[in-house]
């Protein structure tokens, strides 16, 4: 599920703002975009997200600045000779003749970095992970509410896939002359004249009859259908479990539709309401994959 957050907060040694956006994605992706001085802190602020959400490409942006110049920074050589021949790279190229500037050089994000002795600090990074928590909290907010919108949506799928199976199960009643004429013509064409040992023809007659009915899809579409309102009712991290059921309904919708052809017009209701089904659940699908 999609979401926003930004939190800017003050501590004693300076001002952090931690902003966290969230799309929707099958697993839990986490990128970090913040200063090189923080990342002794990922760690735990990793740590922190996986137990607050399951899913989602989550960026995480982090901003610290200091009420101090930290003493034991310096300056990054490579970084600023990396700058300074890519300046004159460009002029060269484009014929432009310009010096250049030291102040903006100076203020390239990592320009300068803290002495690689510098130990991890347990009260920054007690700061950062609250507010970081802070801002997880803001987010799965506007996450709730956008899955309380989702379910709605999802339900009234379910509706309509259940409906659609009732009709189903009734045009099935109407048509089970069809489907036993069917049955007798594949038996007649199987016999073809030849005797076949009885106890042969009723295992015949048995697989005949079982690729010839949709009773048993119908039965399986209801049952699911109802878990799927259950799954919905519940709650939690339900995504993954939905896409495995819905590929079973998929399924059963499929046979149903093999199962149909050559029963003449009510054969062809049957197609149609069964194409139905199977443009609810893709639907479903796609949407079940926000869920967390």
């Amino acid at each position: 599920m999609t979401g926003f957050a930004r939190v800017r907060r003050q501590s004693p040694d300076g001002e952090a703002v931690v902003t966290v956006k969230s799309v929707n994605h099958r697993g839990l992706d986490l990128h970090f975009q913040m200063p090189t001085v923080l990342d002794p802190y990922e760690t735990a602020m990793r740590g922190l997200i996986r137990k607050r959400m399951s899913r989602g490409h989550i960026e995480i942006r982090v901003q610290y600045h200091r009420n101090k110049t930290q003493a034991v920074s310096a300056l990054n050589v490579a970084l600023l000779d990396t700058y300074l021949e890519a300046f004159r790279q460009a002029g060269n190229r484009h014929s432009v003749t310009s010096e250049p500037d030291l102040n903006a050089a100076l203020r390239v994000p990592g320009m300068f970095e803290p002495a690689v002795d510098q130990e991890p600090e347990p009260e920054l990074e007690a700061f950062l992970v609250a507010l970081l928590d802070e801002a997880l909290s803001e987010l799965n907010k506007v996450r709730e509410r956008e899955g309380a919108e989702t379910a709605i949506v999802l339900r009234e799928r379910t509706a309509s896939i259940r409906e659609a199976v009732k009709t189903v199960r009734e045009i099935r009643s109407r048509a089970l002359p069809a489907f036993q004429q069917r049955l007798r013509e594949r038996l007649t064409e199987l016999l073809g004249g030849a005797t076949l040992d009885p106890q042969r023809l009723v295992q015949e007659a048995a697989i005949l009859a079982d690729r010839s009915d949709i009773g048993e899809e119908i039965a399986r579409l209801e049952i699911h259908s109802e878990q799927l309102d259950q799954m919905l009712a519940k709650g939690g991290e339900a995504g993954k479990k939905m896409d495995f059921l819905l590929q079973e309904m998929n399924r059963e919708a499929n046979t149903m539709l093999s199962k149909t052809n050559g029963i003449g017009e009510q054969g062809l209701t049957l197609t149609e309401v069964a194409l139905g089904i199977k443009a609810d659940i893709e639907k479903i699908r796609e949407q079940s994959l926000n869920l967390e």
